[in-house]
């Protein structure tokens, strides 16, 4: 299983490389927004629409309201809005999974899901979108690889010492070792980072946004995580083998790319 993750993420992360790297704006633009039109029809059913014409029109929904921010993607006031309320509803999130660790046993309603996802997914298609417009592919295959290695570090950390849950009753796989592992690991990604995106003096800054990036990514894979166990599912789609779903692989950076597109807001002042 290892070895059929590993190869998958390899193959994901050239073609990443390629689409951040070598195709301009609108290009990039539409490619983005074909993998979260996936993660769209994967929601839909973690939403509990289960017919394939509910979930055309979920998506046809996250399309409509993608197409409609597009144009003002490049507009820096209109985004940081955007972000400022991405952010505050992925901080309401955090308080919709402590009521869900108190009582697991609750179900949410099928139209919330549903709304929240599509919110989630234009967001986190106009925080990569604005990142590219406003500060360059580099920085978009930063927040990539930021999200990679946190990733990596939480998997092996977690593997090697995990002995506390963090959230038994949402994910019992994930521990508070593999958060540090995490943690350890963007402290020195950010710290190389900082050096090859010409931070400067604001390197303190940018560590602590890379920082609390990673915090709410593991945010998203939870929230996603929980979503999963309130449908009975192990992933949310087997679109990519030894991954699951398109969802499964991206929960982390939907949560992330309005959080580290807002910091740079602030750091760019």
């Amino acid at each position: 299983m290892l070895k059929q993750r590993v190869i998958t993420a390899c193959v994901l992360a050239l073609i990443a490389l390629w689409v951040v790297l070598k195709l301009p704006a609108v290009g990039f633009g539409a490619v983005l927004l074909v993998v979260l039109l996936l993660c769209a029809w994967e929601w839909a059913d973690l939403a509990g629409l289960t017919q394939p014409r509910d979930r055309w029109l979920y998506g046809g929904l996250v399309l409509a309201l993608t197409l409609a921010v597009w144009p003002l993607t490049g507009r820096a006031a209109f985004m940081t809005g955007l972000m400022v309320l991405a952010f505050v509803a992925w901080c309401g999130v955090l308080v919709w999974l402590w009521r869900y660790a108190e009582r697991p046993e609750r179900q949410d309603r099928p139209r919330v899901v549903g709304a929240a996802g599509v919110a989630a997914l234009a967001a986190a298609w106009a925080a990569l979108m604005g990142l590219r417009n406003e500060f360059g592919p580099g920085h978009v295959l930063f927040l990539l690889m930021l999200i990679w290695v946190a990733d990596i570090g939480a998997y092996f950390a977690g593997r090697r010492w995990g002995r506390r849950k963090l959230a038994p009753t949402i994910s019992p796989g994930k521990t508070w070792e593999g958060v540090w592992g995490a943690a350890a690991a963007t402290l020195l990604f950010a710290l190389i980072g900082a050096a090859v995106l010409g931070v400067g003096s604001r390197w303190p800054g940018f560590v602590v946004v890379c920082m609390v990036t990673v915090g709410f990514s593991i945010v998203g894979d939870l929230f996603e995580s929980m979503l999963k166990r309130q449908r009975g599912v192990k992933d949310s789609g087997s679109l990519l083998p030894g991954h699951g779903g398109a969802l499964d692989r991206l929960d982390s950076l939907i949560a992330a790319a309005p959080v580290f597109l807002l910091g740079w807001h602030g750091l760019a002042g």
